[in-house]
């Protein structure tokens, strides 16, 4: 379990880096980030989905010319 202690050494220890090196790291960082993450974009397209969706404003599939 990472502690606010924990966390206020890393972030002390990173400002202490050289700027390649912090580079370096917030690369590593951002790479254990999921590829699928929910941006804020896709968060409210996916509300708005979901509002059109329990108003009634959707489509059924058999509706669509899938070809």
């Amino acid at each position: 379990m990472v502690t606010a202690k924990v966390r206020e050494w890393a972030f002390e220890g990173f400002d202490l880096l050289p700027e390649n090196k912090q580079s370096l790291i917030y690369q590593l960082i951002i790479s254990l980030i999921p590829e699928d993450s929910a941006t804020p974009e896709l968060i409210a397209r996916h509300e708005q989905a979901m509002a059109e969706f329990h108003r009634g404003e959707t489509v059924d599939h058999e509706d669509i010319d899938w070809d």
